[in-house]
């Protein structure tokens, strides 16, 4: 009974320590603004609390912290809004602009519906990685742990994208990863065949696997 009892509370540490780690993310991966900074040394202290690695997060806030506002404000958008290969949506990098996306896109939003609460996407797609963390950590671990593991190759090649990029951000990624089973994979082959076979009809992308290249935007603002 004794080791039991302390197999379901390592158990219960190991999904705590989950939910938080997917909250401290969801905030990083965040469009830095003034609430963001405001919530910096809370994530700090939650991360302080963890028994498990945080690869490399405690870094990335205190870089946000150090850094002033209209900076990060300007990488974020150079790294995540201007350049596909960056994209935080999950269904672009196994479905692309395809019409097929769509169908993806109201998977997403059929998940939230069936956990009984009112998700506000605050006019985002409803794949895009902070929403579904938020609604991992906060609504339905399960169901947010199954769309994560479902769009495990997208989290990887983002990962290794961002790896590639050299910027800190790739720590978020490899924090999300190490929150599902198994290893990550160690190259983008073997991220992409995580993924399965790239779609079969495409909209508006050049003959390519949109999983291994992904387009770049033309230039936008915020």
């Amino acid at each position: 009974m004794v080791r039991l009892r302390a197999g379901r509370v390592r158990a219960e540490r190991r999904r705590h320590e989950q939910r938080v780690l997917h909250q401290v993310v969801a905030w990083c991966l965040a469009y830095p603004d003034e609430q963001l900074l405001a919530q910096l040394p809370v994530l700090g202290a939650a991360l302080g609390e963890l028994e498990a690695d945080d690869h490399g997060l405690a870094e990335l806030i205190d870089l946000l912290a150090a850094r002033p506002l209209a900076e990060s404000q300007r990488v974020y958008v150079e790294l995540f809004d201007l350049d596909r290969k960056h994209a935080l949506h999950l269904s672009y990098w196994t479905d692309g602009d395809t019409r097929r996306r769509g169908e993806a896109l109201t998977r997403f939003k059929e998940a939230y519906r069936a956990s009984g609460h009112l998700v506000q996407t605050q006019g985002e797609l409803p794949d895009h990685l902070c929403l579904v963390l938020e609604f991992a950590a906060l609504v339905d671990p399960e169901a947010g742990c199954a769309l994560l593991q479902q769009y495990r190759a997208s989290l990887e090649l983002l990962r290794l994208a961002l790896l590639d990029a050299g910027t800190p951000y790739a720590a978020a990624l490899a924090a999300v990863c190490s929150t599902l089973p198994g290893p990550s994979p160690a190259d983008r082959a073997a991220a992409m065949a995580l993924a399965g076979p790239p779609p079969t009809e495409s909209v508006g992308l050049e003959p390519f696997d949109p999983r291994l290249l992904p387009m770049a935007d033309p230039e936008v603002t915020r």
